[in-house]
């Protein structure tokens, strides 16, 4: 397996006595460096007559890089170590989100209005016109991120506690993204009935329910279940946003190989939630020819056992994930790290196409097919076209709370994909660029106005 790059989530920051002496940060930069270390900022926090402090930040690959890292620098330069920071978890520190009111209290008339006895008027309003909620709290603006913790990033059923820095995390993309206000909630139960009756019974405070990082095939169960029972708009982001940005960046990716939809082979590995979803939108958007694998290697009829979700792709063929590669034109990894080799790569047609999408490994590092591919993708900030949900989802919600849609649906998944891809132009479309960067300010808009167009087609938009 190629090293991985290094990356500011394993970033440090060491504070340094440096002698004031010519050269002497040099040496230090210099054994950071022999180990690997990708120096960043570089801070004086405190000038003496014989010494200097400085705080030195450094990205590294691994926990195990990173401690690497500071032993040169206490071995091999003419420093005196005085502190280490991880900044992931300095950044981490009581939490990364808060609730702050939006309008200050500053006396008597301030109180009277925000609080009793005048909110009285506005309760009274909504209980004799229950659909002013919308307008007049929070609701019209509110996301519930639910989790059940079964299911982390790559790190499996991990549970709830431990769910929730994502789960923070993803609250503070849609407040930056879209402008949500978006509160975790965490439950401390993996049963079906049980995490469909909570959410629904806290749904009166939030506009919309983005699930997160729940299991399949419970994830499927959950969200269906929640589509029937509840008004508001529920998306299960592990599924269509990643189905979403796949799309999107598979739209632009053909546009450079001169393939169409209808007419490749694809590969999808990984059958849970994520592969499930990737498979479904992109049938709805025209292909025809699709292989979906798992652990197990080929979901064919000739196996037993398999889900309703496996069932609904299974093919004729048998065999392993290298047999199924063989001749296809694009494979989509939603997996497991280094489960694609080099061979299996060249053993594919024509200018394939290769998004290796698992977090943090990806199925294949992309120096071992450069010259082998024609588009690669990754889930990695580090490498070009990173296939990240953060495009689609602040952007679908945005929409959906805007027009008060019912419901979140397979054409506004569509939508949201074109509008995606439709941000990279014509002349700036390249094998290293066919998504637009997540701070793109044009793609959360460009994807709201979309699903607002697709609800407003279907009929079920509300305002």
């Amino acid at each position: 397996m190629v090293v991985l790059t290094p990356n500011p989530s394993f970033s440090l920051t060491i504070r340094v006595e440096v002698p004031r002496q010519p050269g002497r940060l040099a040496q230090v930069l210099a054994a950071i460096a022999d180990v690997g270390g990708s120096i960043g900022h570089i801070n004086l926090i405190e000038t003496g007559r014989t010494t200097l402090i400085r705080d030195i930040n450094v990205d590294a690959s691994s926990t195990e890089h990173a401690e690497a890292i500071v032993e040169a620098v206490k071995t091999n330069s003419p420093v005196k170590v005085l502190e280490v920071f991880d900044r992931t978890f300095k950044l981490h520190q009581g939490g990364k989100i808060t609730i702050r009111s939006k309008h200050p209290l500053q006396g008597q008339d301030d109180l009277a209005m925000a609080y009793t006895p005048g909110v009285g008027r506005i309760c009274t309003a909504i209980a004799q016109e229950p659909e002013k909620v919308h307008t007049l709290t929070i609701k019209s603006n509110t996301i519930a991120v639910v989790t059940d913790g079964s299911a982390v990033l790559g790190l499996g059923n991990i549970g709830p506690a431990a769910a929730l820095p994502v789960m923070e995390g993803k609250a503070m993309l849609f407040q930056e993204f879209a402008g949500l206000d978006a509160f975790p909630i965490c439950l401390s139960t993996q049963n079906v009935d049980e995490i469909v009756a909570t959410v629904k019974n806290i749904a009166t405070v939030f506009g919309g329910v983005n699930l997160e990082d729940i299991s399949a095939p419970r994830c499927f169960e959950v969200e269906a279940r929640l589509k029937q029972e509840l008004d508001i708009p529920v998306f299960h982001d592990d599924q269509h946003g990643t189905a979403i940005v796949s799309l999107a960046a598979l739209i632009n990716a053909l546009k450079l190989v001169n393939k169409t939809l209808p007419a490749v082979k694809i590969v999808i590995n990984g059958a849970g939630a994520a592969g499930v979803a990737i498979a479904r939108l992109l049938r709805q958007a025209g292909a025809t020819t699709l292989c979906l694998c798992d652990s197990q290697g080929i979901v064919s009829h000739q196996r037993s056992n398999l889900t309703a979700e496996k069932q609904e792709f299974a093919v004729d063929q048998s065999g392993k994930l290298a047999d199924a590669m063989q001749e296809a034109d694009i494979f989509l990894g939603v997996s497991a790290p280094g489960v694609v080799t080099p061979e299996m790569v060249r053993s594919m047609a024509a200018d394939p196409i290769v998004f290796a999408m698992a977090n943090p490994v990806p199925e294949i590092q992309p120096e071992l097919v450069r010259d082998h591919v024609a588009v690669m993708a990754t889930g990695r900030s580090d490498y070009p076209n990173q296939i990240n949900n953060v495009l689609a989802f602040p952007g679908v919600f945005r929409g959906a709370l805007d027009c008060r849609a019912k419901a979140i649906t397979t054409s506004m998944y569509l939508e949201a994909a074109h509008a995606i891809a439709a941000l990279v132009s014509a002349t700036d479309l390249s094998r290293e660029y066919i998504v637009p960067s997540v701070f793109d300010p044009r793609v959360a808009p460009a994807v709201a106005a979309a699903v607002i167009q697709a609800a407003r087609q279907e009929g079920i938009a509300r305002c």
